[in-house]
């Protein structure tokens, strides 16, 4: 079976990487050429950095990289029997990007969304009545080269048979599937978010540093990363993002704190090569208040 992937960013081109580490062909797209050049490059450099996370037999990596076909065009995706969409966190993105897709695949070919937050029946509606049996949502997790991870979420129509295809070939590719509900945000953001607004809070109320609620998290609860250093590595854009998302479906609970949302604002997003959870914007963000 060829695998097909949507979208060369951090998630979409890890997700080509695994597959193909995996022993699968894979197509990978994206409607941007620049985008995608750069995409198939730092896959090259994450396997000379060896930060692949498995044991993989000798060539194993190099052949990996052979596997990954950059295409610019859609229509390729005829050869696909499963793909991947993993395009911004965006509902008409998504729905833009499935509806290209069933347009041009094969009538057995399985769709899967890498959504993190929204929910699977609702991408569903911009597919063919006999389309949605063969969608499902699986989301990865980022790093996916390092975190083993994988949810899958059937949606209303999704079959059974759609569902154990998918969990097989995550399960060929090193992943460890769980099943999970239909709901906005699945599990692992409820979860992960609730513990996220909850450290942003405390930062507000002056009762610890990113630095040390970071450290009390890696050295108290056993997490191998702090909060505040994983908004940084995600983007505290993002997370703001998708707890909006969670505060439309959930209510006060998932509220974004006021400081989060200053400091998206004010570009203190994180990321590679911008400015995070840093002490001195902290300071900054204190000084400002007293005035």
């Amino acid at each position: 079976m060829k695998i097909g992937v949507v979208g060369a960013g951090l998630m979409g081109g890890e997700i080509a990487l695994v597959f193909a580490l995996g022993g699968y062909e894979v197509l990978l797209h994206d409607r941007d050429e620049a985008a995608l050049r750069r995409g198939t490059a730092r896959l090259e450099a994450l396997l000379d950095k060896g930060v692949a996370r498995g044991t993989y037999p000798a060539g194993a990596k190099a052949q990996a990289l052979q596997r990954i076909i950059p295409v610019s065009d859609i229509a390729r995706f005829s050869e696909c029997g499963l793909i991947s969409e993993a395009v911004f966190e965006a509902l008409d993105v998504k729905k833009a990007v499935l509806e290209a897709l069933d347009a041009v695949c094969g009538p057995d070919c399985v769709l899967t969304s890498n959504t993190s937050t929204l929910p699977i029946s609702t991408l569903s509606v911009a597919l063919a009545p006999e389309r949605r049996p063969l969608f499902l949502g699986a989301h990865f997790f980022s790093p996916v080269s390092r975190m083993p991870l994988v949810e899958v979420i059937p949606s209303f129509e999704t079959a059974p048979e759609t569902t154990a295809q998918v969990v097989e070939a995550l399960q060929r590719i090193g992943k460890t599937p769980i099943i999970v509900k239909d709901v906005a945000g699945f599990a692992v953001n409820r979860l992960l978010h609730a513990m996220l607004i909850e450290a942003v809070k405390l930062v507000e109320e002056g009762v610890a540093t990113p630095e040390d609620l970071d450290t009390a998290c890696r050295l108290g609860l056993g997490h191998p990363i702090g909060p505040f250093a994983l908004m940084d590595a995600v983007s505290s854009g993002l997370c703001l993002q998708v707890q909006q998302i969670l505060y439309d479906a959930y209510g006060e609970r998932f509220r974004p704190p006021a400081l989060l949302k200053q400091r998206v604002a004010a570009g203190l997003v994180g990321g590679a090569g911008r400015s995070g959870w840093t002490r001195a914007s902290i300071e900054g963000h204190r000084r400002t208040s007293a005035v």
